[in-house]
Order: C-alpha cells, then sequence, then structure tokens
C-alpha cells in the first residue's frame, strides 16, 4: 500500500499533470490528422521524454498514444479518412452515419465507447498482468498463423452481401503485401527494377489513398455535387449513449475483452484487434442487413476493441519486456533508458513506478471524455466549409501525410494509384476494407506460415497439435465450412419433408 500512495504522489503533482494534458492535446491533434499515426505520434515523442524523470516520460506516451487511436475516428466519420489504420475497420460506418443525418450519434459512440473500452483494459493491465502475459507467450509461429487466418475470415463477413466480391478485394490486398523484399527468401518480388518498390507498400499512403483520395474522385465526377456543410446546429454527442451501453452491453464486453486478448499478443495490435471485433460485431448480430449502412452496433464494438488492445499491448511490455505492438516498441526503449528495465523484477524494485503507469492509464481515458468533446466540437467545424473548397484541402492533406511517411514521392504515387484503384472497385461493388486487411495481415501470414513449417518439417498435422493453435484451427476451419454444412442440412430437409 506504501507504493500505491507514493505511486498516486508521483502522478498527482503539477509537472506530471500538465505533460499529461500536453500529451493529450498532442495525440487529439496528430490522431485527427490522417496519415500521421499513433505509432508516429509515439515516435517523435522520444526525443522529448529524453529530459523527463521516468513517471512523466511513459505518461506522456501512454496519454498521448489513446489519445491518438481515438481521434483517427473523427476524420472517418466526417470525411471518411481514417486518422490511424485501427479507425480504418468501421470507418465506412461511421461516415455513413453522417451522411444519414448522425454525425453524433457516430463520433459520441467512438469517444464513450473509446473511454470504456480503454478503462477495461486499464483494469485488466492491473489485475491480470503476469497471467495473461504467460499466456501470450504461449503463442508460437503456429498459433500466430491460425490467428491470422482467423482474421482473414473477417473479410467475408465486412463484405456484405456479396462474400465472392469480398474474396477478390482480399486477394488484390494479399498481392499488394507480396511487393518488395520482405519476405521469407529475400527476393525482390513485383519489384520491375524499380528500387522505391523494394521496401513494399507503406499501408499509410495506401490507406489514405483507397478511403480519401477515391471519395475526392467520387466527389469530382458526381454530377449532382453532394452538399458536405451541416445547415443544422451540432448536437450534443453524448446525447444517447447511456441508451446504447444498455442496448449493448455484450457488444462492449465482447470488444473489450477480444481488444485486450488481441492487444497482449505480441506484434497484433489495435489494427486486428479492431477489424477482427468488427467482424464478430457483424456475425453475431440480431440485425447484420444494417452493417454497411449506418449501423451504431459495429462502431461500439470494434472502438472498445482498439483502446482495450493498449493496455492489452503493455502486459507482455512490462512483464517480459516483449512489445505487444509497434508503440510499445518504442515505449520499451523508452523504459530502459529511464532505467525501468521491463521484467518481473520491475514489480519488485520499482513498484511505485509500475502503479503510476497504470494509474495514468486509467486518468488518460477518463481525461479523454472532456477533451474528445472539445476535439469534436473543433472538428465539426469542418463540415461547415463549402465541399467546393474543402475537397482541394482534404486532397493537400492526403499529399503532405502520405510524403512525410518516408519523405520521397514515392509515396504520394502509390495514394493518388490506390485512390483510383478504390475508386473504381467501390463502383463496381469490390469493398475496399477487405483489400486494406489482405495488406495488414499479408506479410504475417507468410511468415508465420514458412516459419511453421520449418518447425513441422513439411508436415501440415504439426498446425494442430499444441493445444491454442489446434483449438484455433479447427475453429478457422468450422467457421469456414459453416456455410457448406448449412446448405447441405437445408437441402436434406427439404429432401425429408414433404412431397
Amino acid at each position: 500500500m506504501d507504493a500505491v500512495a507514493i505511486a498516486f504522489g508521483l502522478v498527482f503533482e503539477p509537472y506530471v499533470l500538465t505533460v499529461i494534458l500536453l500529451s493529450a492535446i498532442y495525440g487529439l491533434f496528430v490522431g485527427a490528422i490522417p496519415g500521421l499515426t499513433a505509432t508516429m505520434a509515439t515516435a517523435l515523442l522520444v526525443p522529448v521524454t529524453f529530459f523527463m524523470p521516468p513517471v512523466p516520460a511513459v505518461a506522456a506516451i501512454v496519454t498521448a498514444t489513446a489519445m491518438a487511436i481515438f481521434s483517427g475516428d473523427i476524420p472517418s466519420a466526417l470525411l471518411r479518412m481514417p486518422g490511424t489504420p485501427a479507425s480504418a475497420a468501421y470507418a465506412d460506418e461511421a461516415y455513413r452515419l453522417t451522411r444519414n443525418g448522425q454525425p453524433e450519434l457516430a463520433l459520441g459512440a467512438g469517444l464513450v465507447f473509446s473511454v470504456l473500452g480503454g478503462l477495461f483494459g486499464g483494469v485488466v493491465l492491473i489485475f491480470a498482468a503476469p497471467s495473461l502475459a504467460e499466456i501470450a507467450l504461449r503463442f508460437s509461429s503456429f498459433e500466430y498463423f491460425w490467428l491470422v487466418m482467423l482474421g482473414f475470415t473477417c473479410a467475408i463477413f465486412i463484405a456484405g452481401r456479396d462474400p465472392l466480391k469480398g474474396c477478390v478485394s482480399l486477394l488484390i490486398g494479399l498481392l499488394i503485401s507480396c511487393v518488395g523484399l520482405d519476405n521469407p527468401a529475400g527476393a525482390p518480388r513485383y519489384t520491375f527494377g524499380n528500387a522505391e518498390l523494394t521496401g513494399g507498400i507503406s499501408l499509410i499512403p495506401l490507406m489514405i489513398g483507397m478511403f480519401a483520395v477515391s471519395e475526392v474522385l467520387r466527389f469530382a465526377v458526381t454530377v449532382n455535387k453532394p452538399v458536405m456543410a451541416i445547415e443544422r446546429p451540432f448536437g450534443n454527442v453524448f446525447s444517447g449513449m447511456w441508451a446504447l451501453i444498455r442496448k449493448y452491453p455484450m457488444q462492449l464486453l465482447r470488444g473489450s475483452a477480444l481488444g485486450t486478448a488481441v492487444g497482449a499478443l505480441p506484434g497484433a495490435g489495435a489494427d486486428i484487434a479492431a477489424w477482427m471485433s468488427y467482424a464478430i460485431s457483424k456475425r453475431f448480430s440480431k440485425e447484420p442487413q444494417k452493417f454497411g449502412t449506418g449501423h451504431v452496433e459495429g462502431i461500439v464494438e470494434s472502438g472498445a476493441a482498439n483502446n482495450s488492445a493498449l493496455g492489452g499491448a503493455w502486459i507482455p511490455a512490462l512483464v517480459f519486456g516483449i512489445p505487444g505492438d509497434s508503440i510499445t516498441a518504442i515505449a520499451i526503449g523508452v523504459l530502459y533508458l529511464k532505467g525501468m528495465n521491463p521484467g518481473p523484477t520491475l514489480f519488485v524494485h520499482n513498484p511505485q513506478n509500475i502503479y503510476a503507469v497504470f494509474i495514468v492509464f486509467i486518468l488518460a481515458q477518463l481525461l479523454m471524455l472532456p477533451l474528445g468533446w472539445m476535439a469534436i466540437k473543433a472538428a465539426k467545424q469542418v463540415l461547415r466549409i463549402p465541399a467546393g473548397l474543402l475537397m482541394p484541402l482534404i486532397l493537400l492533406f492526403c499529399v503532405v501525410g502520405s510524403f512525410a511517411i518516408n519523405n520521397t514521392l514515392f509515396g504520394v504515387i502509390v495514394m493518388g494509384l490506390a485512390g483510383v484503384l478504390a475508386f473504381f472497385m467501390e463502383r463496381w461493388g469490390f469493398p475496399v476494407a477487405p483489400t486494406i486487411l489482405g495488406v495488414v495481415l499479408g506479410k504475417m501470414l507468410e511468415e508465420q506460415f514458412f516459419s511453421s513449417l520449418i518447425k513441422a518439417d513439411g508436415n501440415l498435422f504439426v498446425f494442430f497439435e499444441r493445444p491454442i493453435a489446434g483449438t484455433l484451427g479447427v475453429l478457422t476451419l468450422l467457421i469456414w465450412a459453416w456455410p457448406l454444412l448449412r446448405h447441405g442440412a437445408g437441402r436434406l430437409s427439404r429432401r425429408g419433408g414433404p412431397a
């Protein structure tokens, strides 16, 4: 208890609280700009933390990350431009809600359920860090392979009424992920002698192009231009949120639990958690036909998942020094720099510092409510700008964001080509989201599959021998086989019925 009291004293002092507040504002700003991800926000903070004591240094990273993950929802809902990859999972849903005249519902659900999911992840981090980290460490390449295959199943669930087009879209994403040298053989693939392509296709310019540039192109070719300005006053984003909590308690709990579990797996993170949660929400919804038309249920579950994944990602980082995602990989470097070497001894030698990190997690989520509300109130002014002026500004931000990834024109070219591709895909009825999912998971699939094959000496049955891998494998195959089994059962029942 003495360590807990010391931890409260470390956090609730003017200097640390000022750092948390400034980091929160910074994270909200960076996350709301498409192309500037939460990972980039964390990386840009590292030089600033050199001059801070341990607790404020870690507090800055924790706070900025949580805010950036949420604020990526703001351009998703208002402009169909995901601020972060995690927001891309439900960008279409949030944008359709806005176009349907319910921007308050989309943004309010994103804010409130991100906070609730983040609090869930923080509580799990506090009480279950050692045991959950132990489970996460049992994941080998076999388990990751099946986890990725389960993630690909999401493409079918988010494809809408035409699963075949969803599969085609997923295959396009997998093809894009094959470009470059980053493969088990280290051989150049689909580079066509271009040095820029050897590094592969970067996700951020691709995502900006497929979501934002395609929207600009659609506006440019539309005869009757849509009016993007909001004529009526922007309502209260918290209105109706208690009713949503009462209506979707299972979705909130399921998204928070899945996000925490996926976040605790090294290398997974909020992106995969959000995609999986959205797909599961649609699969088990009582109103699956409403998904894709502006239905808040998917935002409830995915929004809870992407922020709860942050707490989960810190579990293996703190207990074993293994990063749960790219953000905690950066944070581990800061921990070592400040003498807070991750591992079990950290809980023994510096318990007050660990408890201070836990307190910051909870405080950052609570601070998100008022600051997130202020960010939404500021961002809503964007829709009051005439569309003829807004679209060129959006395109300008797209170009800047894509160029900033590697400081080369190649990112801008990728963005432009991706925008044209997405424009024609959507015109012909192919969903864009499975393509992004294929790019996100493609490299991981190939790496884990070949690593597993080498370990198994080519024996495919080894993929089912480990308990967790076997369970995930059987579950994935059952999900794939379920439509065929249901179709076969239907035919048998019709044959056995009355003539």
